[in-house]
């Protein structure tokens, strides 16, 4: 058996690999030697290993988790595929996010830090009847949608008076699991099933407009609270309000128009 065997060096340019790698491989218990000799410590493998071997280099290639790897490679055909695609999609979430990070970096490196026009004002109270949801940051744009296809039949649905524009709140501080909420302001006294009512208090507020698409709002966020660290100010606990005054059915992307809004108060530290 032992001659049928190849020694890590040849194994290893067989499949185009370093010794290193495969060393590497047999520590975390990925590729395991076929014999390990009990003086020597050479490892052993057999020529039927160099598919998963060269698998295994494949998917590193392509930045896979090296338990997921693992995983994998112990799986029926239907688990592994189910853990491939998983990997898939986080792929593409991840360079969907790069894609819009480009963009971002594209408009600074042509003009710099856009410019904002930051203004102090009072907003009234206003009662809005929304709809909630829990979701990472990452997942605000999908989650808003989800939020909106829940929001609007109920309020069409019902015939419930209601003026524009849609409302999204989200917290000062965002976290890895937060909750935000998607709404409409209605008439004094006016419930609907199904909906919760949510009363945003009047008040000193710092606010700016941003025009373009909603994967830029960041550089409109940067300036707004900038603006309201250098003028002395501190947010509120309130929750930060997005007023969507042209929305993506009335506008494209590059002519989309968001009230940012933080209600705030004097820095009395």
């Amino acid at each position: 058996m032992h001659d049928e065997l190849l020694t890590i060096g040849r194994f290893a340019r067989l499949c185009r690999l370093s010794v290193k790698q495969l060393r590497h491989y047999d520590d975390m218990g990925l590729l395991t030697p076929v014999r390990v000799g009990v003086g020597s410590g050479y490892r052993y493998y057999a020529p039927e290993q160099a598919r998963d071997a060269l698998t295994i280099a494949l998917l590193r290639e392509m930045d896979l988790p090296l338990a997921v790897i693992a995983q994998a490679l112990a799986a029926e055909p239907e688990r592994r595929t189910e853990l491939l695609r998983a990997e898939r999609d986080r792929l593409a979430e991840r360079i969907s996010r790069d894609q819009v990070r480009l963009g971002m970096l594209e408009r600074l490196a042509e003009g710099g830090l856009p410019g904002y026009e930051v203004t102090l004002g009072r907003e009234p109270e206003r009662r809005l009847m929304v709809v909630r949801a829990v979701c990472a940051p990452a997942e605000i744009g999908t989650t808003v949608e989800e939020c909106l296809s829940r929001l609007l039949p109920v309020l069409g649905g019902r015939d419930i008076p209601w003026e524009p524009p849609l409302w999204g709140l989200y917290p000062l501080d965002l976290e890895e699991r937060m909750e935000i909420a998607v709404g409409a302001q209605t008439p004094q006294g006016v419930g609907v099933p199904g909906l919760e009512c949510e009363v945003l208090s009047g008040g000193l507020v710092a606010e700016t407009v941003h025009i373009g698409p909603y994967a830029q709002l960041p550089l409109a966020y940067n300036a707004l609270f900038s603006a309201v660290h250098e003028r002395g100010l501190r947010p509120a606990s309130a929750p930060v309000r997005e007023a969507y005054l042209v929305g993506p059915e009335e506008a494209p992307e590059e002519e989309l128009m968001t009230r940012l809004i933080i209600p705030v108060q004097e820095d009395t530290a």
